[in-house]
């Protein structure tokens, strides 16, 4: 191995011990609670080193988005693997969905409510952004229904999954309810 080659595998594991310990500190004691100082400070990295791999907690958060949504969709596609027929496809694609959401809130929150300065829905999109869309539009697709833009279909019933899962999470919602919200869901919206 070169000596360029061991400093890029180098470089590329302080950057995963980064967004590693920002993913862990931001699911233990929320965002606000994620600076560079207290990141360099569980890394034993001074601060100009994490500045040499993210500008600031903005980017880290878009590399915690990054992550997250390769995960998402992982999780969406291994639930609709194992499912037989459409209906119970968006049912466990419903299921996987929240249950990511739920046990992973400071990383859905990375993807989904934080400025990560991460474009969406745009040409520059990144892959883990679009891959994880794609993940849901693989079983929502198929029951969008006569006339319905299959894209259309799976942005609104994407957004009926988030205000399900950021309502339960804030109390707004009562989480003993949540299976009969799936239901409601594929029953009325998916129609299968």
């Amino acid at each position: 191995m070169s000596v360029q080659e061991r400093k890029e595998r180098e470089r590329a594991g302080r950057e995963r011990l980064i967004v590693a310990t920002a993913r862990e500190l931001a699911e233990q004691q929320g965002w606000d609670a994620v600076t560079t100082r207290r990141l360099a400070e569980r890394i034993e990295y001074s601060q100009p080193v994490l500045y040499s791999h993210f500008r600031g907690k903005r980017e880290i958060i878009g590399a915690v988005a990054l992550e997250g949504a390769a995960e998402l969709a992982a999780a969406v596609r291994a639930a609709t693997a194992a499912a037989n027929g459409p209906r119970e496809r968006v049912t466990a694609l419903a299921r996987a969905y929240l249950d990511f959401a739920a046990r992973n809130p400071a990383v859905y929150d990375a993807i989904f409510q934080l400025d990560g300065g991460l474009p969406y829905a745009q040409e520059d999109t990144p892959e883990p952004l679009k891959d994880a869309f794609a993940a849901l539009l693989e079983s929502l697709g198929e029951v969008a229904g006569d006339g319905v833009h299959p894209g259309l279909f799976t942005e609104v019933f994407w957004a009926s999954l988030h205000g399900v899962a950021t309502l339960t999470r804030s109390g707004r919602l009562p989480p003993k309810d949540t299976e009969p919200r799936v239901k409601l869901l594929v029953d009325r919206l998916a129609m299968v």
